[in-house]
């Protein structure tokens, strides 16, 4: 029973892999289509080019790739405080996805600020969850990477927010005048990596448990065996 519990939980986390994978695709594609200017444009925007669909075909699959690993999580007894962190980020995705942001210049819209602060929210959560994770996992390797992937990506957030923490004071700031656009797209990227990350720590939890269920079995039937063999 033990391995069939590892071999789903396995299979989760490669769906999950898979989901994030042709999300990131269909990201690049965008990007690659759209021509907009990655350094000051939003990705948001991209909703508005020809291939715009494909924002949601990501961000979608970003959801589904966080959703599976949650289940995963939560099926291999981890912590269900990243769990839970980690679905949220997930349903930030389908929130930021399903509710469009606004034109540049047109004041702000119920869609619009659903936007805004489902991004906010899960720009949040993911470093949480990974710096939570890093913590129950200080003797692997990639402990320290995690960390710096959510150090990297909490500094960019705040240069994220600042602007519109300007705007609302009065300053006008535009996103021609700093790079908006790039460092949103740093945000994206660090908490992709840790996301990854964490996919590769329940990959690793599911072969160790794997193998401990191994070694039990085996210590099983030796002991079945030993009886027997002193008789």
């Amino acid at each position: 029973m033990g391995i069939e519990v590892q071999i789903r939980t396995k299979g989760l986390v490669v769906a999950g892999f898979a989901a994030v994978v042709t999300g990131a695709v269909a990201m690049l594609g965008l990007h690659v289509t759209a021509g907009l200017d990655p350094m000051h444009g939003l990705i948001s925007e991209y909703a508005f080019a020809p291939a715009g669909w494909l924002l949601g075909v990501s961000l979608t699959c970003f959801a589904a790739g966080a959703a599976l690993f949650a289940m995963a999580m939560v099926r291999a007894a981890g912590s269900r405080r990243v769990a839970l962190l980690v679905a949220a980020w997930g349903a930030c995705m389908m929130l930021v996805g399903a509710f469009p942001t606004d034109r540049p210049g047109v004041p702000l819209s119920m869609s619009g600020g659903i936007h805004r602060y489902a991004a906010l929210v899960a720009f949040v959560a993911m470093p949480l969850a990974g710096l939570i994770l890093a913590r129950l996992v200080t003797r692997d390797r990639w402990a320290t990477a995690m960390r710096v992937l959510c150090g990297v990506a909490l500094v960019c957030l705040v240069a994220v927010v600042v602007p519109y923490a300007l705007r609302f004071v009065g300053i006008p700031v535009s996103n021609d005048d700093i790079p908006a656009g790039l460092t949103q797209r740093l945000v994206v990227v660090t908490e992709l990596g840790v996301l990854v990350l964490l996919g590769r720590s329940l990959l690793l939890r599911c072969r160790d448990k794997a193998a401990a269920v191994r070694r039990g079995a085996m210590g099983e039937r030796a002991a079945d065996k030993a009886p027997a063999l002193a008789a």
